[in-house]
């Protein structure tokens, strides 16, 4: 194939990748552009997990799109529902035949004096590497491993008669009838998994190492359900949205400033829900504060009905050993099983996996800082989509790209083509995603940074970032307009 040149590459057909693409047709739409997916399909994280019960942890009305309105009764959906939620999307705004799938970007070259990129990608299909070329590079291929999820060794698991399965590639001819499943883990995928293989098998039963915290919410919206009787679909969702929002925002605020208070609030809710003597405290009280790691929501408390029937229960142990039947525990007790579901989380990817490399030089990732939680420091014409850990992540997918608009304009406005992210000029830097989970630890020292104060900051506040993406200045400290043949600064590794 011959070099093709865009003005805009959006890397990644997911849920940030689609709405990338569907700003750029509303806001800049004399801007080409072309859409690179390593798979063959629309949807991203919703096209690839097809484990049973698969859905949402957040509410579509933020996590939808602020442009596309959710019609869905469900407001905590199915994973079929925000599939097909994307992909139409996509369709209705022209952007399906603009992707080019089972194309996987490896390595993006800029040439300051073209102030180009050239992008390579391999082609899965044809086996073949092909250029193309584009003024910005907008990667929304999200943050983890999309062809291997996280699987620790477990000993004697050779010897295990049964089947080891992981949520991130669940085999189609898994039947779990009548079966005895142990599920190990305990973040939003095993919360999900429970509940929903509980409905058939025998009986299933969560090991988990330490508790998360666990929060019921109703899987229909009330507000959204009495105005859509008296307003259309665009002026409801807006509200709803919003109110969402604002409770999503001080819920992680009174977090912060009374963790003491949340925590009691979150274990007397749980233990409403749960027979009477539940070992809460064992089961559901993590030894961190809420919103250190992120709050396991369940749809109408399903993962609670489901103990409470006892068709599931949770263990917290630790894995001694497989065996021919389970799994040994540290504390000498057996867990026989059928399956074993392996929920033990996900591997970090930072741009999908492509490396960098900048007038020759090759780009660190984790000696960069990030600029409002988008752009990388001496990195031009580049932008990044990763969303909030506390809300919605396309909350932060919707800002990204509106600002992302708001630079091409910006740039065409003034006749200028270079936008660089320059380093902050002191302060302590501090990893650019602030969770103490597991998945985030193991990979930490290979991401970003983020600085101190804005705009090297993410806020994790949406109503303060609003203000910031779509109406705060576009030249400020942190940032250099420039032409092309401008040679880049070399920045200090962080």
């Amino acid at each position: 194939m011959a070099t093709d040149h865009v003005d805009v590459l959006i890397v990644g057909a997911g849920l940030s990748g689609i709405g990338a693409a569907c700003h750029l047709r509303r806001d800049c739409p004399e801007k080409t552009y072309a859409v690179l997916e390593a798979r063959d399909a629309i949807g991203g994280t919703w096209d690839l997990f097809r484990y049973p019960g698969v859905r949402s942890d957040s509410d579509m009305f933020t996590l939808g799109y602020s442009f596309a309105p959710w019609t869905d009764p469900k407001a905590i959906a199915d994973g079929d529902a925000i599939r097909d939620y994307v992909r139409r999307t996509a369709r209705e705004y022209g952007v399906t035949d603009h992707i080019r799938f089972r194309h996987r970007v490896v390595r993006a070259e800029w040439d300051s004096e073209r102030a180009r990129w050239t992008v390579h990608a391999h082609r899965d299909d044809t086996a073949e590497t092909v250029e193309l070329t584009c003024s910005f590079l907008f990667a929304c291929s999200g943050y983890y491993r999309y062809d291997a999820g996280y699987a620790p060794q477990f000993a004697g698991a050779q010897r295990y008669a049964g089947r080891i399965v992981h949520p991130q590639h669940w085999p189609e001819d898994l039947d779990h009838t009548g079966k005895r499943v142990v599920v190990i883990g305990s973040g939003a995928t095993a919360v999900t998994l429970v509940p929903a293989m509980a409905e058939r098998a025998a009986h299933v039963t969560m090991l988990q190492r330490s508790p998360t915290y666990v929060m019921a919410l109703p899987s229909r919206d009330v507000l959204a359900d009495a105005l859509r009787r008296w307003l259309p679909a665009k002026a409801a969702y807006p509200v709803v949205r919003w109110k969402n929002v604002l409770l999503a925002t001080a819920n992680f605020q009174l977090s912060r400033r009374a963790p003491a208070l949340v925590k009691r609030l979150l274990l007397r809710a749980a233990r409403s829900r749960l027979p009477a003597g539940y070992d809460v405290d064992r089961h559901f009280s993590p030894r961190y504060d809420p919103w250190d790691q992120r709050l396991c929501v369940v749809p109408d408390g399903d993962l609670f009905a489901a103990l409470r029937t006892g068709r599931a229960s949770v263990v917290t142990d630790t894995v001694d050993t497989f065996t021919e039947r389970g799994i040994r525990l540290s504390s000498g007790a057996e867990l026989t099983a059928d399956v074993v579901v392996t929920a033990t989380g996900l591997n970090l990817l930072a741009l999908g996996g492509m490396t960098l490399a900048v007038d020759g030089a090759e780009v660190d990732l984790a000696g960069t800082v990030a600029y409002k939680g988008m752009m990388l420091t001496g990195v031009p014409n580049l932008a990044m989509t990763i969303g909030y850990t506390n809300a919605s992540w396309t909350l932060k997918a919707d800002l990204v790209a509106g600002y992302v608009c708001r630079l091409l304009r910006h740039l065409d406005r003034t006749g200028q083509q270079v936008v660089t992210p320059l380093p902050p000029p002191d302060g302590e830097l501090s990893p650019i995603i602030d969770l103490t989970a597991g998945y985030v630890l193991r990979s930490v020292d290979t991401l970003p940074k983020q600085g101190a104060r804005a705009p090297w900051r993410l806020h994790q506040n949406y109503p303060r970032d609003v203000l910031l993406m779509r109406h705060g200045r576009l030249t400020d400290s942190g940032v250099r307009f420039s032409h092309a043949g401008t040679p880049q600064r070399r920045t200090v590794r962080a």
